[in-house]
């Protein structure tokens, strides 16, 4: 216990505190900057089963604010759930840390949320949160929050049969457009929502529930704002904690992918519609666009171009790999 001497010594924690950490499990998906900074806090805290889940691999661009990674990563092109389980092996080997290199669905996510004290966001889009709220009120397990954008963020703890839920917060129409990928993020943002985020989940782990916040925190660290809102009542028409119709485990999928067969090309449908003109301002930021009348063509990689048309439809080029299509399409387009 001497490697959590200096914790222990915290009132709320002491040895009992400790020894419940020791016990729990948590579930991130996504090991990203959220994800890496959360995990690396959680293992040096002694959570003592930790599970990570995510479907990248580590590119150089990561760096900057992925704090687990490094350039040999980089250059091995490694998965990025497995180059965490790497690193906290390394910082903290008496506790159990697990890994797959998988997309998050509703067909795989009940295998990850077995015996699951947390369920954590590390992710960045909607849908995937959409995803995890569900799982965590069908189960009864809380599931914390985190987004973080520019140097903008949010974090909340959503507890069943405590709280309203994330959807009662963010109905089910979200969408701002907006990526990192896009408008960019500076670490100091990520590292203020994953300290709020692992802070909550230290309160709930130890039994310290009275010390828990009970709302959204918001931040913008450039501008120096920061607000909370408290939770009020539930949505009573919200269909996941309210009616329990859990939308993301049964109902279609609004995002729709298909294989265009011979053409290496990933066809995403997901928007209603695609305003060219306001796209093109955005992608223009981060790739070359080519606009006609008819379409945008935007690259976004050596060997990855985007197809936007006006009535919703995206192609991605260059692959026929779904999962690698929706993880350029999450990181440029968003939800």
């Amino acid at each position: 216990m001497e490697r959590y001497s200096r914790q222990m010594l915290f009132a709320p924690f002491q040895n009992e505190g400790q020894d419940k950490l020791l016990n729990s499990s948590v579930l991130v998906v996504g090991v990203g900057a959220l994800g890496t900074s959360v995990v690396e806090q959680l293992a040096r805290a002694g959570v003592g089963h930790i599970t990570i889940v995510d479907r990248d691999y580590v590119e150089l661009s990561n760096l900057q604010r992925q704090t687990l990674f490094t350039e040999e990563d980089v250059k091995l092109m490694k998965p990025k759930a497995v180059a965490a389980q790497e690193k906290i092996k390394q910082i903290n080997s008496s506790i159990k840390v697990e890994s797959y290199v998988e997309h998050v669905s509703k067909e795989n996510i009940e295998k990850f949320i077995k015996e699951k004290d947390i369920i954590f966001d590390g992710t960045d889009n909607f849908s995937t949160r959409y995803l995890l709220n569900d799982i965590a009120y069908k189960y009864n397990i809380p599931f914390i929050y985190g987004g973080v954008i520019s140097s903008r963020g949010m974090s909340a703890i959503f507890i069943p049969n405590k709280t309203p839920c994330f959807r009662c917060l963010m109905k089910d129409n979200y969408s701002e457009g907006q990526t990192c990928d896009t408008v960019g993020v500076i670490n100091p943002a990520v590292n203020i929502v994953t300290s709020l985020q692992v802070t909550e989940a230290l309160k709930y782990l130890t039994g310290n529930m009275e010390s828990l916040h009970g709302g959204l925190i918001s931040f913008d660290v450039w501008n120096n704002q920061f607000n909370k809102i408290k939770f009020t009542k539930v949505n009573p028409e919200c269909r996941t904690c309210q009616l329990e119709e859990f939308p993301t485990l049964y109902q279609k999928d609004d995002i729709e992918e298909s294989v265009l067969c011979g053409r290496n090309t990933i066809q995403i449908q997901h928007h209603k519609t695609f305003d060219l003109t306001l796209w093109k301002e955005r992608l223009s930021k981060v790739a070359k666009v080519t606009e006609t009348p008819f379409l945008l063509k935007v690259e976004v990689a050596r060997d990855i171009t985007f197809i936007l048309f006006p009535d919703g439809r995206l192609l991605v080029q260059g692959t026929e790999d779904v999962v690698k299509a929706r993880s350029l399409y999450d990181r440029y387009i968003g939800t």
